[in-house]
């Protein structure tokens, strides 16, 4: 079995600093890889995961510099992947809506992997193709898709590259894109509600220097709310792994949110509200805690107890990235073995097989 992962060219597999779509490419190729999967991962040649790279963009190219130019390149970028993937690979695994649509020239399998919340245009994109098989990244979001068939599939993060904390700061995180829907202001608020400084880590893009400039920047005093850029993953072991916990105020139904996982895998508790994935991520009184306001947040956060050991323990044996691969590779193998049942075996440029 040799499949195919193709990310965006925009950011290199995995990501240096933001990129959780890329960061589950990542995990997903060098876990099948450990399982003896054939991998080829289409991204940019600044890709570093450890599978086979193929790239026609040498380049990243994060923030966009422009909206046209940038959905140009992806477009450019989908099609030169597919068309060499279905030459070599058995099942072609895509990552955005667009690539669903070159699924109508081959009759190689697709997979597609839903990261983003219900949105009708997209929805009704993907009924027009019944024969991709969807993957959905929590039972909340497959419960949004209802005329699609979905398979749920939660992210898993690799263990051994998140270490565990056991002794805490007195400070809150953040870790997050500085946007709106993310709730960075709300994060500010509980911070000063519990008294409990806050750290901010974050790509602040250029469509929401404005948020910044006028909800966010004005707090940021260096001492009690302190910025501290974007983080690397080294930064992250540090930056969750010393913190009482991460503060998770999703202001929209966030598909999933890896950041939990990361701190989590620290050993740090998630205070949050409930969006999303939220209620499948954050067991109350082991991994977190679940409040409808920022005072409940901020009440948790003061009065927690949390085990650094159990933290770590609820996410390591339900979100691991075995778990995770493993899911997958029964997935890829059930689409192919239905393939094969069905009588008509395709070579690798989807012609009826001699």
């Amino acid at each position: 079995m040799r499949i195919a992962l193709i990310a965006s060219p925009f950011i290199c597999v995995p990501p240096t600093r933001y990129g959780g779509t890329e960061l589950f490419i990542a995990h997903l190729a060098e876990g099948l890889e450990r399982r003896g999967i054939e991998v080829v991962v289409y991204c940019n040649g600044e890709s570093s995961v450890n599978a086979e790279k193929r790239s026609c963009y040498p380049h990243s190219e994060w923030p966009l510099s422009n909206e046209t130019s940038g959905m140009l390149k992806e477009l450019d970028h989908l099609s030169w992947s597919i068309e060499e993937a279905a030459t070599t690979c058995d099942l072609i695994h895509v990552n955005s809506a667009p690539a669903i649509t070159y699924s109508r020239y081959l009759g190689t399998p697709f997979v597609c992997t839903l990261h983003h919340p219900r949105e009708t245009a997209l929805t009704r994109m993907y009924e027009r193709y019944p024969e991709i098989h969807y993957a959905a990244i929590s039972e909340h979001q497959a419960s949004v898709h209802p005329t699609l068939a979905v398979t749920t599939i939660h992210h898993g993060i690799d263990m051994t590259k998140y270490q565990l904390q056991l002794e805490k700061e007195d400070y809150l995180c953040f870790l997050g894109r500085i946007a709106p829907i993310k709730g960075v202001h709300i994060a500010i608020d509980v911070a000063k509600r519990a008294e409990i400084p806050l750290k901010i880590a974050g790509e602040i893009q250029p469509i929401f220097r404005d948020y910044f400039d006028t909800m966010v920047k004005p707090h940021i005093d260096g001492r009690f709310i302190e910025y501290v850029g974007e983080a690397d993953l080294k930064m992250k072991n540090q930056l969750l792994g010393a913190s009482r916990g991460l503060l998770f105020p999703i202001q929209w139904n966030e598909p999933f949110g890896l950041v939990m996982l990361e701190a989590m895998a620290c050993g740090t508790p998630v205070f949050a509200l409930p969006g999303g994935s939220v209620p499948e991520i954050v067991q109350p009184g082991v991994s977190g805690a679940i409040s409808t306001t920022a005072e409940g947040m901020a009440n948790a956060a003061r009065n927690t107890t949390y085990s650094p050991r159990a933290v770590r323990s609820w996410v390591e044996q339900r979100f691991s990235v075995d778990i995770m691969v493993q899911r997958y590779a029964a997935l890829y193998e059930r689409i192919l073995c239905n393939s094969l049942a069905s009588g008509v075996q395709l070579d690798h440029t989807g012609e009826v097989a001699a």
